[in-house]
Formats: structure tokens, sequence, C-alpha cells
């Protein structure tokens, strides 16, 4: 694969991810540290007092970090979570933004942080996490079908 192809294969891993298809997550931007995920609430995604789940909401903020993280390094490795720290605000309801952001970078470990505010400007949440940069793993099959 030629290298522009191989690189604009790696920015794309994100829409290839399952779980971030079935809660609806989307990415509006990934660029130099910096990141913003959408989530559009669906009545799915809420817990018994008509709120966000919490899991949901970890779920949007640690993609945020982490997709901050992979485009400070322009795609060429991915990430993984090693620890999060995450503070509930408010109530999660309608239209959640993620900004997540690289704050630093040592021994392969990147330091971000991150917010989720609502559609009427409550910051929802807010959290730190660590990320450790791994090489991208070989392609896997496509799964199911006849074996």
């Amino acid at each position: 694969m030629a290298a522009d192809a191989l690189a604009a294969d790696r920015r794309n891993t994100f829409g290839s991810v399952p779980f971030t298809h079935l809660v609806g997550v989307r990415r509006e931007f990934s660029q130099g540290g910096r990141a913003r995920l959408v989530l559009d609430v669906r009545p799915e995604l809420e817990n018994a007092v008509d709120t966000v789940h919490g899991g949901v909401i970890a779920t949007l903020i640690d993609v945020a970090m982490a997709s901050a993280a992979v485009s400070q390094r322009d795609f060429a490795m991915t990430a993984v979570t090693l620890n999060m720290n995450i503070s509930f605000m408010h109530p999660g309801r309608e239209r959640l933004v993620a900004d997540g952001e690289v704050l630093a970078v040592h021994d392969g470990i990147a330091s971000c942080r991150a917010h989720v505010i609502d559609a009427a400007g409550h910051v929802v949440a807010q959290a730190h996490g660590s990320f450790r940069y791994v090489p991208h793993p070989q392609p896997r099959p496509p799964r199911g079908g006849n074996a």
C-alpha cells in the first residue's frame, strides 16, 4: 500500500470501530492533538431517570481523548487507555459534544483531558486520562460467514 493510502487508511480507523457505530459517536475532527466528537442521544442510550447513561458518557469522553492522542502523532500509531478519571457534573440530554486535547507526551504516554457539554451548554462531564501509544494492529479477516 502506498504511503499516502496507508496514512488515509489510518486516519479512518475511527470509522471502522463497531462499538462507536453502535453507540452513534461521530467524529467532527481530530488533528494536532485535539479532537471533537458528537453524539445525538437516543432513548436506548438513556438510564432509568431519562438521562444519558454514564457508561455512554464515559465512552464518549474516552474516545475523544484517544482521538486527540492519535492525532498528536498524525495517526502513525494508535492509543490504548491506561487510566481515566471522570467527574459527572450535570445530567446529559439531547446532543452531546466531547472535546479532547493532549496536555503532554512522555515516554510514549499521552496525558489528555476532555469535557462533554450538552445542547444547553452545561458541562456534563470532565476527565483526565493517560493513553499509551501502540503500533496499529494487523488487519483482521472479516468476522462471520461460513467457517
